[in-house]
């Protein structure tokens, strides 16, 4: 359902697969896993286009909790215009780290490296 990379202190995870109704909490604790697993300086969620659904965004926004309870940056980055729409929606509810959201994981990647070697 995912992989990930780690890009200097960058942390990549892609989503490959809609994970349903029913995979959503499966998917979290892979992700979670992960961030937690390796404390990156960001983290950057690729969202493959099948996976590009309402049930993964939902995991997403709990990953951007944990993140930010982490005191880490996130970014999502989907080609699916729908997707971008109900995160940016949903973020404009969030408190603390805002949620970065592009169109392109290239953008993603290179945005979050700058921002954690600021940092």
């Amino acid at each position: 359902m995912t992989s990930h990379t780690r890009l200097q202190d960058v942390l990549v995870i892609t989503v490959h697969a809609d994970p349903g109704i029913g995979g959503r909490s499966a998917l979290f604790a892979q992700i979670g896993g992960l961030i937690e697993g390796h404390l990156p300086g960001s983290v950057v969620v690729v969202l493959d286009e099948p996976a590009a659904t309402e049930a993964a965004v939902g995991v997403l926004l709990r990953a951007h909790r944990l993140c930010s309870r982490l005191g880490l940056v996130m970014s999502v980055a989907t080609h699916s215009a729908p997707a971008r729409r109900l995160l940016d929606e949903a973020n404009a509810d969030t408190g603390g780290i805002r949620l970065i959201i592009h169109a392109r994981a290239d953008i993603a990647i290179a945005t979050a490296t700058a921002l954690t070697t600021a940092a």
